[in-house]
C-alpha cells in the first residue's frame, strides 16, 4: 500500500534517484558554504584583532627602543678623567658616566642638587659625598687652571670646603 512513496522500491524511477542526490547536493554546498563563510569572518575578526596587537606591540617596542637608546649614554670622543676633582673616584665616575656626564664641561654645567640625585640613585652608600664644589673644580680643569685647582684642592676636604 504504502510502496508508491518509496522511490527506492519502484525500479522505473532512476531519474527520482538522481533528482535526490541533486537536492542532497546543493542542500550540503549551500549549509557548507553558510558555515565556511562563518568561519572565515570569524577568522578575519580574530587576524583583525591580532593585527592590533602586533601594531601595539610593535609600537611599544619603538617607544621602549627609543627610552632605552636616550637612556644610554652617548660617549663623547674624548671623555675626561673625572676622578681629577677632588671627591669624585672611580666608582662615583662610573655613576656620573651611566648618567651622560662624561667630560668637565658637563661636570660644570650640572647643578650640585642633580649631582645629588644621581649620587642618591647610585645607593645609600654615596649619601655621604657632597657634590658641593665638584661643577667649580670641574670648570676649572674645563678651563686648564690647574695650578689654581691644585691649590684650592689643598684647602679642601675631601671635596669639602672647610
Amino acid at each position: 500500500m504504502y510502496q508508491h512513496f518509496n522511490p527506492l522500491a519502484m525500479t522505473d524511477a532512476w531519474w527520482q534517484h538522481i533528482l535526490m542526490l541533486v537536492v542532497a547536493a546543493v542542500l550540503g554546498y549551500i549549509i557548507g558554504y553558510r558555515s565556511r563563510k562563518s568561519q572565515i569572518e570569524d577568522l578575519e575578526a580574530t587576524l583583525g584583532s591580532l593585527d592590533g596587537d602586533l601594531d601595539d606591540c610593535l609600537q611599544s617596542k619603538k617607544v621602549a627602543m627609543s627610552a632605552r637608546m636616550a637612556a644610554t649614554p652617548v660617549v663623547p670622543p674624548t671623555p675626561d678623567d673625572l676622578k681629577v676633582v677632588e671627591g669624585i673616584g672611580p666608582v662615583i665616575e662610573k655613576l656620573f658616566n651611566n648618567a651622560g656626564i662624561w667630560t668637565f664641561a658637563q661636570l660644570a654645567n650640572t647643578a650640585p642638587e642633580r649631582l645629588r640625585e644621581i649620587l642618591l640613585a647610585g645607593g645609600t652608600r654615596f649619601q655621604i659625598h657632597d657634590p658641593g664644589t665638584w661643577p667649580d673644580q670641574a670648570a676649572m680643569a674645563r678651563d686648564g687652571k690647574w695650578d689654581e685647582l691644585k691649590q684650592w684642592q689643598d684647602e679642601l676636604n675631601k671635596g669639602r670646603e672647610e
